[in-house]
């Protein structure tokens, strides 16, 4: 077991990385506003009803942890900075650390915005022995995001994750397959992932206080003490951990459909469902960091006859108005306005993740794209805190 530069012999069996940022929320905002640099930063909710979402290790000396009410963050810390969460700003900064991931290997699964297991197993033939590349890793997140991230290094996903915790922030730690159980006997029982509070007494009941405690019961005794879930506790005791790193399938389209209560005959009515279709379409890819270029129209008429319209514009896009203009044309080439129509649906497929600042719309050139991207981040963070109907079109007021 190593931390820091010494970066060990090649790793027999699998080689897994786990990499978890350091204090991410507050990271980007001090990477945002150096002047906040050195402070503890808080983000999280209001201070009547919210929760700490993430704090930086300045404040974590005042005892403020995640998931703790912000009123007791504030009194612990009076001198804190405290921020509302601006989640789109850590999607896009999430984008371009995970962008660095894959340049290091395809199998690639995120665990949320700020956390990833790597298998490099076959990748250290192109960049080197598995530490190294954690290494790789680290530098080109700093260098690219002016950010750190934590790394461990290890045979499984199980110990890969416990390794990266042990030296944060900005730490490296490896674990040779031959050092496992060096590593993981004296570590607390809660180390283990599925011991919580409950778990931890039973065991504690038996004088198993570490990892090592409990590998060296027989496998019998932990079963018919703790069951199904004694049996799995007992082979991460000993480093057993053969899940394999699952990446996440890529969605091929997003989509919504409606149903109407009564078949719809009139266009501007059917104009009206589009738009708050398109609208709808255009946060779920945005909230999905995606853009796509292929907008199809589905129809279904009032005898369930269904039909489907559709079309590729050069550039991608998650705009609303641009989807839905480009479905009024769609619209068109149905018989939309004659048979009366039950059902009506917008999908976005030929996806890509959002990575330029500056993208165009579907079909149309913009004066200011950057500005129209702000705007909906704007948009869709008010529709998160207040709900669907915090903002709408003027053209879906009810009259």
């Amino acid at each position: 077991m190593t931390n820091g530069p010494d970066l060990g012999p090649v790793m027999s069996q699998r080689a897994i990385i786990h990499l978890d940022m350091d204090a991410f929320y507050p990271a980007v905002e001090v990477s945002d506003d150096p002047s906040l640099k050195g402070k503890p930063v808080v983000v999280g909710g209001s201070r009547e009803r919210g929760v700490v979402s993430s704090a930086s290790y300045e404040a974590r000396k005042f005892g403020i942890h995640s998931a703790q009410p912000m009123a007791r963050a504030m009194r612990l810390c009076p001198q804190g900075i405290f921020l509302p969460v601006r989640m789109w700003r850590y999607k896009e900064v999430s984008k371009k650390i995970f962008d660095i991931f894959e340049r290091f290997t395809p199998l690639m699964e995120p665990i949320s915005l700020d956390e990833a297991f790597l298998d490099v197993t076959d990748s250290v033939q192109l960049f080197g022995r598995p530490a190294e590349i954690a290494k790789r890793i680290k530098q080109a997140v700093m260098e690219e995001t002016g950010l750190t991230v934590s790394a461990g290094v290890a045979p499984s996903k199980f110990l890969a994750k416990i390794a990266s915790d042990l030296h944060k922030p900005d730490g490296l730690t490896v674990v040779r397959a031959d050092d496992v159980r060096t590593f993981l006997d004296p570590l607390p029982i809660e180390k283990l992932w599925g011991v919580g509070k409950t778990t931890k007494k039973a065991l504690a009941g038996l004088g198993i206080l570490t990892i090592g405690d409990l590998s060296r019961l027989p496998l019998p005794m932990i079963e018919k003490r703790l069951g199904k879930h004694g049996r799995q506790l007992f082979f991460l005791s000993q480093g057993i951990d053969d899940r394999p790193v699952q990446p996440v399938q890529k969605a091929k389209s997003i989509g919504h459909e409606e149903t109407f209560s009564e078949d719809v005959l009139q266009v501007t009515m059917l104009r009206k469902h589009l738009l708050s279709l398109a609208t709808k379409v255009s946060r779920r890819l945005r909230r999905n960091n995606l853009v796509g270029k292929r907008v199809t129209l589905k129809v279904k008429y009032h005898d369930f006859v269904q039909i489907s319209r559709s079309v590729t514009g050069e550039a991608a896009t998650d705009d609303g108005g641009a989807i839905f203009k480009t479905c009024c044309q769609l619209l068109k080439k149905t018989e939309a306005g004659q048979r009366p129509i039950r059902l009506l649906g917008i999908s976005i497929s030929d996806l890509s993740l959002y990575s330029n600042p500056v993208q165009l719309p579907l079909f149309s050139s913009e004066p200011d794209p950057g500005k129209s991207k702000r705007l909906h981040h704007a948009l869709d963070e008010i529709h998160a805190k207040f709900g669907d109907g915090a903002i709408l079109p003027g053209a879906l007021l009810k009259e």
